[in-house]
């Protein structure tokens, strides 16, 4: 369960700005030259999984990797991978034939009853089927405040780029991340190891992570925290892989924990760093990849403005983190992969370029090859076979999962505060 689970999820291609009274700005979405890449994402944590790749391939995210706590996540993801990229694929074509009608509509009843009780079929079959009860269509203009044409033009911009391409090849690509988070460390035991190495073993999975240390929640105790993040940094290095870092106010302990461990040599990234230049100085120095996300375009987070234009390019990392840590000006809303685009843009303001150029189209490609240098090298389509013979599940079935998984495994139990905490950071 996340704070945004009662937000509506629009059936189009605008973003949207909170506003007073139920209403929203549309956004204009900034305009790149190259594909950027979403390198940590919660996906089996968003309300329609299918919905948020198709509008993420459609804006040119084109890779994202998706986090699987090993304790409270459970299979929905390793389950249902594929059959939320075929959905997209369904949906894509959808919102780029929304994208294409005319905006002033006339105005209806955008109630969620009102809306079930017209059988949905404005929606779409795809829609319905990635079990999400309230993705409500593109036609309320009468929601929307200011100037909503120019936002608007830019998303028939994106859908026109997208209906001269296969649907297919306007999902973006998936890896899996898995690893034990610092606040479930106190769960830690041979069988969490031994499932973690099971899902380790699974050829979609790119890298270790997230783990780490938190120190501002302290959900599991320090010491527990510390022994089980240097368990997992010496599996990483076993088995060759990445390792994804989650590091809140434990910077100086993580990072001696890896100098006494050794950095694992198939790389390591810092994920949603939000911190200045003189803490990122040093990881960056070990050869750590530095991932900036939402926080990166916060109005008060010029410290982490000026250490990102001091990574060099070949360190530098987008994420969302979603659904959390949304950037702006979408702030208040739950994050989704498409906000890559937003980070990937500033960016580009820090580093003196202006996005529609080629310095920033070449610095944009530039970043987007780490990504796949470091979670996609191994690239890989294939899903293990099940020698249990279980059935791939459906996309209704899959997203109606992974939502009870997240509500019944979410943190240790009886935290009902700990969803609204996350969204502030993860």
């Amino acid at each position: 369960m996340t704070r945004f689970d009662d937000d509506p999820v629009y059936a189009d291609l605008l973003f949207r700005q909170p506003r007073r009274h139920g209403k929203w700005r549309a956004v204009e979405p900034p305009v790149l030259g190259a594909p950027v890449a979403d390198t940590h994402a919660h996906v089996q944590l968003l309300p329609n999984p299918p919905l948020a790749l198709a509008r993420a391939g459609v804006f040119g995210v084109d890779f994202i990797c998706t986090i699987v706590d090993v304790w409270e996540d459970g299979s929905a993801t390793f389950d249902c991978l594929e059959e939320w990229r075929e959905e997209a694929a369904g949906v894509v074509a959808e919102l780029v034939e929304r994208s294409l009608e005319p905006l002033g509509q006339p105005p209806r009843d955008l109630s969620a009853p009102a809306l079930r009780a017209s059988g949905r079929d404005d929606v779409g079959e795809s829609l319905r089927a990635s079990g999400r009860d309230d993705v409500w269509p593109f036609e309320a203009a009468e929601l929307l405040v200011g100037e909503p044409e120019a936002a608007r033009a830019l998303a028939v911009a994106a859908a026109e780029r997208a209906a001269g391409r296969e649907a297919t090849a306007c999902v973006p690509r998936m890896r899996i991340a898995v690893g034990c988070h610092p606040h479930n460390a106190s769960h830690w035991d041979d069988a969490l190891e031994a499932l973690l190495r099971e899902r380790l073993a699974d050829p979609r999975v790119a890298a270790l992570g997230e783990v780490g240390l938190d120190y501002h929640y302290d959900f599991s105790p320090r010491d527990v925290q510390r022994e089980v993040f240097r368990r997992q940094i010496r599996i990483a290095k076993e088995l060759q892989l990445p390792l994804i870092l989650h590091m809140r106010e434990a910077h100086d302990d993580g990072f001696a924990i890896l100098e006494e461990e050794g950095w694992p040599e198939a790389g390591v990234l810092l994920h949603c760093f939000n911190l200045d230049w003189a803490e990122a100085q040093r990881w960056v120095e070990r050869g750590c990849y530095v991932a900036f996300g939402g926080p990166l375009t916060f109005k008060n987070a010029e410290e982490v403005r000026q250490a990102a234009a001091q990574v060099p390019w070949d360190r530098l990392l987008t994420e969302t983190d979603s659904p959390y840590m949304t950037p702006e000006p979408m702030r208040g809303l739950a994050c989704e992969p498409a906000h890559t685009v937003f980070t990937a843009a500033m960016l580009c303001q820090v580093e003196g370029l202006n996005p529609d150029t080629p310095q920033a189209t070449a610095f944009l490609q530039d970043i987007h090859a780490n990504a796949l240098r470091l979670l996609d090298a191994n690239r890989t389509s294939s899903r293990p076979s099940k020698a249990s013979g279980e059935i791939p599940c459906r996309t209704a079935d899959c997203a109606s999962r992974a939502r009870d998984l997240s509500t019944t495994g979410l943190w240790p139990s009886g935290r009902d505060d700990v969803a609204v905490d996350r969204s502030e950071g993860c």
